[in-house]
Parts: structure tokens; sequence; C-alpha cells
């Protein structure tokens, strides 16, 4: 089998690949970094966003294609004859966040905020939940029928650790350089779902290939729910134990935790829901009952995180701000580059909003 990942180097992306080699597969993986292709594995150096460098890789049919890719509404309409039409099988990465508030775990057919909000100020953008509803609704329109949509929610890795609307970077390089966390008051009461992006691959891996899963919409989630202030808890109690003292932590109410994190709709429409999912069309082809619980999850992924700590982008305009907040200060010795040592002095020092 002849399979194309798009941006396959993420939470999900990374287990993926390596499930797909183990299993035989000959697959090729974009990527905008060089990295080392193996047995199974081809890295092919470039941006999938760049239709350009798309439309050369999709020269040659693919028995698959994974979209990992984040795309406007408006590229991907402009991508979808050349991405379906290069493949017998399109597999499209949307999101459970596409779905609006349930008092009741959701199914396939739960309702989608781009169906049901009257928030016209929300509706007017191409917000992430948006976006991916416009392009399902692209591929249900399509003359094709050689697609499957999948949604995850939260997928945690050995990478990616969440809390919130907040990646590792904005709580946890906080937190392991003495600093306090700063999280929303009105999160932490909220129940969420967290999945291992392996398991999430796992769902995946059950579709790929799958006559029944073509013109089709599964999420894949665990069944499990969690309270984010658990959450909190369990990064906590790790640290705890890896730092020898508890990091500290402000909890601030959602028009504080704006200035810091200027995240509205998604907090709004997604992490101020409870979601809770009920996952029993993925269950007829993957063991959901098997994925792993968030406690062990997550305590699993952090420890190994820690064990090898890499941190991606720290936006130094925003940390400036929690410190402002916090009433703390960053080394600039910490901070790379005059640029962003002179962004955090005036916006820690000099501009208060």
């Amino acid at each position: 089998m002849n399979i194309l990942v798009l941006g396959g180097t993420g939470a999900m992306g990374t287990h993926l690949v390596k499930l797909l080699s183990e299993n035989g597969a000959k697959i090729c993986v974009t990527s905008r970094k060089c990295k080392n292709s193996g047995d199974h594995v081809k890295y092919i150096q470039g941006n999938a966003q760049d239709i350009s460098f798309l439309k050369t890789i999709l020269q040659e049919h693919w028995d698959v294609i994974v979209d990992f890719m984040v795309y406007t509404t408006t590229n991907f309409k402009e991508r979808v004859p050349l991405l379906l039409g290069a493949t017998s099988q399109y597999v499209f990465l949307s999101s459970a966040r596409v779905y609006a508030n349930s008092d009741t775990p959701i199914t396939e057919e739960s309702s989608r905020l781009l169906d049901v909000s009257r928030d016209k100020e929300f509706l007017a953008t191409d917000e992430y939940s948006l976006a991916k509803a416009r392009q399902e609704d692209i591929l249900n329109s399509s003359e094709y029928n050689n697609w499957t949509i999948v949604r995850p929610y939260i997928t945690y890795s050995e990478n990616r650790l969440q809390l919130g609307v907040l990646e590792k970077e904005e709580w946890l390089y906080r937190a392991l350089h003495g600093r306090t966390i700063v999280f929303s008051e009105d999160i932490m009461s909220r129940m969420t779902t967290l999945t291992y992006g392996l398991d999430v691959s796992r769902g995946i891996m059950a579709v790929i290939n799958n006559s029944y899963a073509l013109g089709k919409v599964f999420h894949i989630t665990t069944s499990e729910f969690i309270k984010w202030s658990e959450v909190l808890n369990i990064y906590l109690l790790v640290l705890e134990e890896y730092l020898g003292y508890k990091p500290k932590v402000l909890l601030q109410d959602l028009d504080d935790f704006l200035k810091s994190k200027p995240a509205k709709y998604q907090i709004l429409y997604d992490r101020l829901f409870d979601r809770q999912f009920y996952s029993s069309k993925i269950a007829l082809y993957v063991d959901v009952a098997n994925f792993i619980k968030p406690e062990a999850g997550l305590i699993k992924c952090l420890k190994e995180f820690l064990n090898n700590s890499q941190f991606d982008y720290i936006n130094w305009r925003l940390e400036a701000k929690k410190d402002r907040q916090t009433k703390e200060k960053t080394s600039l010795n910490e901070i790379q580059g005059i640029k962003q040592k002179i962004k955090y002095l005036i916006y820690r020092y000099f501009i208060i909003n």
C-alpha cells in the first residue's frame, strides 16, 4: 500500500507513521524540516500548504492520502479536486471542535456549531471549528465519495501536553523555570476528553483502506472524561516529584485570562463546554475500551517529556503579560535574540493591556 501523509510529524502523525511502517506500508511524509528516511518511510521536505509543491507530489497516484494540514477554507476548496483525484481514499483530519455544546455524550450526528450558532460575529470568521466544518461540507458536496472524515478531539503525546487552551510552551515552560502557571478559573471546572496520540492513530489505522469508511465521518476519542482541575492536579503532582516542590498556579477570571491568552472563540465555544463522546461508531473497527485512561497517559507522557524536554516557540509578548500579572520577572539571559528581549521588556514594564 502506497500512502502519502501530509504533515505527519505531530502528536498523531508520528504514531500513525510508525504503525503504518510496522504494518508494511510504503509511506511518504511531507515535512518542512529535513528528516532522515527509513526502510518504509520516505520524508519529502517541503511545505504542503504550497500548492505548487502539492501538485508535484500529487502527480503520483496514492492508495491513501492522510491529511493533517490546517487550511483556510478558501485554500482547501482550491486543493480538494487535486487531493481527491490523486487517491483511492482521502482521510481528512477534521476536529471534534466542530460540535456544538451538548448535554448528552456526543455522536457523529450531534449538532455542529456551524449549523446552530447564532453568533454573527463568530460565524463571520474562519475560526478553526468553523473552517473544519466548512471543509467537511466541501467534501460532502464534491463529486467524489472516496473520502473519510475523522474528528479527533484534544490529543496529547510525549511532546504535546495541553492545559485547557494552553500548549506546553505556555504553562509547562513557566513551571520548569520556577514561574507561576497562569490558568482560567472558568475552564477548571469543565469536563473534557483527552486521548493519547497513539490511540487516535490506531483509530485512523482502522479506517485506512477500509471500503466501509468511504463517505463516512468518525470521531476518534476515548469515552473517558475528566475535569481540567484533575488534569492540572496530575501535572502538578508529577512536577512536584520532578522539581522537589509544587509549582504555583494563578487562577484568573475569563477577562484577565484572555489578556495573556487571546483565544476567545476557542474558549467560549469549546473549552467552556463539557465534552464527552459516545464512540460506538469507531468501536466497530478498533477496541476503544483498550485506549489508555487519561490519568495514566498524561503521567506517562509528562514523565517522558521531562526526560528529554524540548520546547517550541515561546511567545515572549504573552509571557511578559503573565509575568506582569504574577509580579514575576524573566531573566533576559533566558530570552534568545535582542528583538525578543526588547519585546519582553516593553510588554512587561510599559504596555499594560
